[in-house]
Order: C-alpha cells, then structure tokens, then sequence
C-alpha cells in the first residue's frame, strides 16, 4: 500500500493532471510508495474520500486550483474528520496566496507555497521519518529547473490512449498582465531543450498524439519554438495534434516559415489579445504592439492552417461597454476561428487588485472571483455580458452555425449578437442545455421576425449548417422543400480531431 497519494479534482476526465506527475517523478526514495489518484469535478465528496482511503496512505497531497477549491475543501474536511490521523498537505496556486482567508488552509495539516516540486518530497521524506516539521505553512522552493525531474514517463496507457497530455518547455513568465498569477514571475525559465524533447519522444513512441503545451509564452525564444515545431513535424501524421499558447505580436518571418509548413488540423495557437484598448493595456502593465498583433492574427488565417483560439476580457478596469464591444468587432474581423469572452478574475495574488477602489470593481467573493461590477460596467450589463459569452459558445464558437453567423452578425457583430443574446435569454430564462433542434430554431426565429431575413435564405443556411455538423434530427422549420445552401467542402477533413475543432477543420 503507498504510503503517499496524491490527488486532485480535475474539471474533466480528459484534462491529465500535470502537476501531480510533477510530484510523482520527484518523490525520490518515496516513488515506489507513491500513487496518483485524480477525479472529477461532479463526484460525491464522500466517494472520493472512500476512493482515496481504500489505498490506505499516511500523506495525502491535493492539488488545489481556481475550479476546484470548493468541492476540494468538502472532501479535506470529509477526510480529516473520519481519518484525523492522514496528514494532509495542500498545494496549488489558489492555496500560495491569502491563506488567512480559506478554510480549506485551515483544515489542512501543511500548505506548499509556489512551486512544490522539491518541497513536496522533501516534507513527505521527513514525516516518514517521524521529523515533523514545526512550521505548518512552508514556501516552495524555486529551483534550478534543471534539477527538477520530468514528469512525462507518469504519463500512462490510458493516458496517451484518452486523454489530454500536457507538456511544458518553460515556466514563468517575463510579462507583468495583472490579472495573471504569472505577474509575480520574474521571468521565463527554460528546460534542457535536449532533455525536453527526449520526454517528448518517449510519449510519441507510447502513441502520444495530442501534446498540449502550457507554456505562457511558447513563441518567447524563437530558436527554441522552431526546434519543438520542427520536431512535430518531422513525426507527422494524420493523428498528430499540437496547441500552443503564444504572444500575439511575437511572430518573426523564421517562426512563420516553420508554422506554414503545417498541414490543417494539426496546429493550434491560443492567441492572448484580451484587450485592444492601448489605455487599459496601460493601466494593467500589459505591453503589446497592437498592428503587430493584428497583422499576425490574419497573416496566420490567411496563411497558415493554424487553429486560432482568441482570447478577449471584459470587466477589466478602464474599460466600458463600447470600447469592449469595438474591440470584439475589431477581433472578429480578423477571423479567428474561435474568440472566447471571458469575464475578468481576481485570482488570490494577482495585481490586479490594486484598482478595485479607484475603477469601483466589484468581485464574487468566491470562485471562480468573476467581477460582478466596474464603475463602467454595471451589474446588469455585465450578466448581459457573461450571457453573450456563454451564447457565444454555443453558437459563434461550437462550429456548427459557420453558414448562419454572417447572417446573424451582419456589419456590427458585437451589437448584432448582444441583441440576439437580450432576445434568447427574454424568451429561455436559461443559458445551457439546449437542444441542438432547438438553437437552430431560435435562430431562425430570431433572423425571420427580429432582421428581417426571408424564410427560404434563413432555413436553407441553417439547414446547410444543421447538416454539416453531422446531426441527423428534425428541424422544425424544414419543410419538405426547403432548398440547403451551400453543401460545404470535403467529407471530413477534420477526422481524429477534438470534436469542436473538427467542426472548424471542415469549414
């Protein structure tokens, strides 16, 4: 039985915990008596508690993060009242800051600060050996990278077979964005390139195919980028599947050469805009060429076949209604492929905090932190605004309206859809679980009697796009003589790809 389990609650079954197999590749003598335990946001407390017991440990270590801080904070309390012995030691980012203030801090036995990597195994080899530490809160030490182990052979079977496999070249991040934890580095601090890629390949060789990079800045050392692309590419094949997320006004001619040389569906960038206002860029110490950025946001559609994911925030302080709306339409236009709307966080630690008394911000004291209110934007415009996100999803981001949106969003998409949005929420009440008959018959609804558009153009694209995705149900509005536009492109060039990123391949 190990003497060590380290656990976490993850948001979905496909999202492999890293940090953990950070700690297991370091345990040292420890390792052998070391498990992996992770589960599900959803899960009953008390199974989990139940789960992790059945192994019989004398540590257990939690990974604790922004979404998973509540349901982690039942189980401690669960496991500590039925099994007081069991140290517990929690660790993660939303535990290395304001500690005074959570329970779950409280509750636990120790709390690892910062990076754990070292610390971690080295308080387990000390309480095996009855040395128990004074101090109940320790700081992470921040080690040489160099002496950290990789974590990549904790990867399993499974793992490579079904799930997402996240991997990182560096750590830290030389950009000061306030509202990111990142702020506090001082730097990027890179891995042995050469080690690096050995890890890599030893996943390829298991089967590993889908590799998800969490680098903050992937794109930071150019030479260092073009060696791991060059390394995917020379192992192409239809399966392959490589993410990235990368400083959007960063993007030299040597970079684009080697990004060119992609083969669709196979690359995918997350691309950070969060706000094209130079004065809020100011205000929250965020450096970034804005004309650079959107000349490599529409040289990568236009000429690469790159993925693009990006990135807009709004509820940042400076920012209005209007300006975030210009910046959206500003966004769109360059074609990213998805643009995903969030709502600004106050994450424990960030500097972003220092303006919430001059800009009036006003934030859910508990996770996810979301802002609920700035001195520009109200309460109500901004459930208007976390509304439009999640319709947004559904609709502009799943793939499957590619046809409709024009449609839909005409010459000022903000405005456009922030209306449908108003619209939809009047008449549902709700945000989630639609059927996907049922969208298509809102929008229809909604581009017939509210734009104006006629009956025949409106159900043939909705149709066309209904037929795309690859459903087969029943529209409401599809009579028997409805003609679909425009069929679409090939059979299915977006085959083995994550299914939403599918819908985008074959567009």
């Amino acid at each position: 039985m190990p003497a060590i389990v380290l656990a976490t609650i993850n948001a979905r079954y496909a999202h492999a915990s890293l940090g953990l197999r950070y700690l297991a590749a370091n345990m040292g003598a420890l390792a052998d008596e070391t498990r992996i335990v992770e589960f599900v946001l959803g899960e009953r407390p008390a199974d989990i508690v139940e789960r992790i017991l059945a192994a019989a440990p004398r540590i257990v270590g939690f990974g604790v993060y922004i979404w998973n801080v509540e349901e982690t904070t039942r189980v401690v309390a669960q496991l500590k009242c039925v099994a007081p012995d069991v140290t517990v030691v929690v660790g993660g980012p939303e535990v290395s800051h304001e500690l005074e203030e959570q329970r779950i801090c409280a509750l636990a036995d120790h709390v690892v600060t910062g990076w754990g990597d070292l610390t971690f195994p080295q308080l387990c080899a000390d309480i095996v050996a009855g040395r128990i530490p004074g101090q109940k809160v320790m700081a992470g030490e921040q080690p040489d990278v160099a002496r950290i182990a990789m974590p990549y052979g904790h990867y399993t079977a499974e793992d490579i077979a079904k799930r997402f496999l996240y991997v990182e070249a560096s750590r830290g991040c030389p950009f000061k964005c306030e509202f990111c934890l990142s702020a506090l580095d001082k730097t990027a601090w890179p891995f042995d390139l050469d080690a690096f890629l050995a890890g890599l390949q030893a996943l390829h060789a298991r089967g590993a195919r889908h590799f998800r990079f969490v680098d903050r800045t992937f794109n930071l050392k150019v030479a260092s980028s073009v060696r791991i692309l060059e390394f995917f590419l020379e192992r192409m094949d239809g399966r392959l599947f490589v993410h990235f997320e990368v400083i959007p006004d960063h993007l030299p001619d040597r970079l684009k050469e080697v990004i060119a040389r992609f083969p669709r569906g196979s690359l995918q960038f997350e691309v950070g805009i969060q706000t094209w206002n130079p004065e809020v860029q100011a205000l929250i110490s965020r450096r970034q060429d804005n004309a650079r950025a959107e000349a490599n946001l529409a040289w990568l559609r236009q000429h690469s076949n790159a993925f693009v994911h990006a990135d807009l925030i709004a509820g940042l302080p400076g920012e209005d209604l209007e300006t975030f709306g210009r910046g959206f339409d500003r966004l769109y236009a360059l074609h990213p492929h998805e643009i995903q709307v969030g709502i600004l966080k106050r994450l424990r630690g960030t500097p972003i905090a220092r303006h919430t008394e001059s800009f009036n911000l006003r934030f859910n004291p508990d996770p996810p932190y979301n802002v609920l209110s700035t001195d520009r934007v109200g309460f109500a415009d901004m459930q208007r605004i976390a509304r439009f996100a999640r319709y947004w999803e559904l609709t502009g981001n799943s793939g499957r309206f590619q046809r409709a949106l024009p449609l839909l969003l005409g010459l000022s998409p903000f405005e456009r859809f922030m209306q449908f949005s108003d619209w939809l929420y009047a008449r549902t009440g709700k945000t989630h679980e639609f059927a996907l008959e049922r969208l298509h018959q809102f929008l229809f609804d909604f581009l017939t009697a509210e734009l104006g558009v006629e009956r025949g153009a409106a159900g043939g694209t909705l149709l066309a796009d209904y037929q795309a995705s690859g459903a087969r149900g029943r529209l409401g509005f599809a009579d028997p003589g409805l003609r679909v536009v425009d069929e679409g492109g090939p059979a299915d060039p977006g085959a083995g790809l994550p299914r939403r990123t599918a819908r985008h391949a074959r567009s």
